[in-house]
């Protein structure tokens, strides 16, 4: 059996006819944890533009763009804002890099390398949880990217505003023209998706500076319009200075790394395809702390800027875009930020369940048909309805942190002080008794009843909001389920052992 010390993905036995890029599988893969899609990589050929690009488009979206917005209107000065930006960034940075790392040392998706953990069965459970979060997100996210074509659709033809209305045409909470743009923008995701990879990457490639571009050319209209003076970093009332500050400031870190959450956990999908783990650091560090940075500065300028313009406080940009008196800016911003959704969408919330539902049955369900099956059940859920409801998305970001820290904590304890960073990549493909990662039938107790300790108890002060202090825990969700996963699963194997 192999070793990732010993050998790369690229350096394995081809097999023949296998197509360049794909998944190299060897004699002696079980069928049933195999594909190409799931197999170590034949070549790992993404760089640093690459990954910094996959975090461009994970964080130039009107999510993005409200999120950091939000975090100005905290009642925080603007250097408090900035140092809790700052810090929660950081804390991002450094843990995509030790996410990534497994999964570009063995050229394996995240299903794939938590099969070390939780059993070649057993990486079963990750893999449905995390999917079906994803299911959920990418509805959302694909509503999101509707409204901003509706923007686009009714400046462009005004009669159709009876067709937005969905008191008048609507069905099942969402109206006509909703329901119209929101089938073209999944159509167009699934046809993005279905091509491929290689597709993917040029695709996000150019929807982050896309956005950097309409950002700046919005700034500096608004600029003009009101003046440089009429900049302000604070966007509502300073209400908390010196010690009560620390409070808000830890909510708004949190917030960060929770906003994050989904795509740093299984950033394994896209660490597997880079040539090196240096290049793929470098990646992290220009998309994260640099780009991050930078972004929200040029959202909160935006943003302030909306009320000498417009009269109001503007944190939609999608809104703001169609308060601009030339209908050629406001198709062109709005479709920009529409394909920049679509970017995030693909990136953090299709691919992730392609692998993930392909992991549950490699030979009955393919990349391609995982990827599907997540997009049907995207449009099942009714995620407008998800989205207008402020109670759901509260407790829908909680959960998604409850859930995902334990898993997160289980992997980094597992890969980093169990493993000392040495994982049998053969052993991850065979289902043999005698297999290093088969364990009991193919399951990792302790791993399993880490991550449910880690995410029932961090679920208590989401759900029981009316306890003392729950509301404000419940914020943490992510950082509680992953202590006490990383804690539970270690303290598990020592008394095993």
């Amino acid at each position: 059996m192999s070793d990732t010390l010993s050998s790369k993905p690229e350096d394995l036995v081809e097999a023949a006819g296998m197509p360049a890029g794909s998944g190299i599988i060897k004699p002696g893969y079980d069928p049933r944890l195999t594909n190409e899609d799931l197999a170590p990589l034949r070549k790992q050929t993404w760089g640093s533009y690459n990954i910094f690009a996959f975090w461009m488009s994970d964080v130039h979206s009107v999510g993005g763009y409200v999120t950091a917005g939000s975090l100005f209107a905290l009642g925080l000065s603007s250097w408090q804002v900035l140092v809790s930006l700052v810090v929660g960034i950081t804390i991002v940075y450094f843990f995509c890099n030790l996410v990534a790392k497994p999964s570009q040392a063995t050229g394996v998706p995240y299903p794939v390398i938590n099969r070390v953990a939780f059993g070649v069965l057993g990486a079963n459970v990750p893999a449905i949880i995390r999917g079906l979060i994803a299911v959920a997100w990418y509805g959302i996210q694909t509503y999101l990217a509707s409204a901003a074509l509706d923007v686009v659709v009714l400046k462009l033809w005004p009669s159709l505003l009876p067709y937005a209305d969905v008191n008048q045409y609507g069905f099942l909470g969402l109206p006509l023209l909703g329901w119209c743009t929101y089938a073209i923008l999944w159509v167009l995701q699934a046809a993005v998706f279905w091509t491929g990879m290689e597709t993917i990457r040029r695709f996000i490639d150019f929807c982050g500076p896309a956005v950097y571009v309409v950002m700046f050319a919005l700034t500096g209209y608004l600029i003009y319009k009101a003046g440089w003076s009429a900049i302000d970093l604070n966007l509502g009332e300073v209400k908390y200075t010196g010690l009560d500050a620390v409070p808000i400031m830890l909510g708004a870190i949190a917030l960060v790394v929770s906003y994050f959450s989904g795509p740093m956990l299984n950033f394994g999908d896209f660490s597997r395809y880079g040539k090196s783990f240096t290049a793929v650091k470098k990646g992290n560090f220009l998309g994260l702390p640099i780009n991050f940075l930078m972004f929200s500065i040029l959202t909160v300028v935006t943003a302030s800027l909306t009320l000498p313009v417009f009269g109001e406080l503007i944190t939609d940009p999608v809104a703001t875009v169609s308060r601009i008196d030339s209908t050629f800016a406001i198709v062109l911003g709005a479709l920009t930020f529409t394909i920049a959704t679509i970017g995030i969408n693909i990136v953090a919330n299709f691919i992730s369940p392609a692998f993930d539902f392909s992991n549950v049955s490699p030979q009955r369900i393919s990349w391609r048909a995982g990827g599907m099956i997540a997009a049907v059940g995207s449009v099942l859920i009714t995620p407008w309805n998800l989205y207008n409801n402020p109670d759901v998305i509260h407790y829908t970001l909680e959960t998604l942190g409850a859930f995902i820290g334990p898993l997160f904590g289980v992997l980094i304890a597992d890969y980093y002080l169990v493993r000392k960073q040495q994982v049998d990549v053969d052993a991850m493909f065979t289902m043999a008794p005698e297999g290093r990662y088969f364990y009991r039938n193919g399951y990792h107790l302790p791993a399993i009843i880490a991550t449910a300790v880690g995410a029932v108890i961090a679920m208590i002060p989401v759900l029981w909001t009316g306890g003392p202090g729950m509301h404000t825990i419940a914020q943490y969700s992510w950082f509680i389920g992953c202590g006490l996963g990383f804690v539970t699963y270690l303290g598990l194997l020592k008394k095993t052992v």
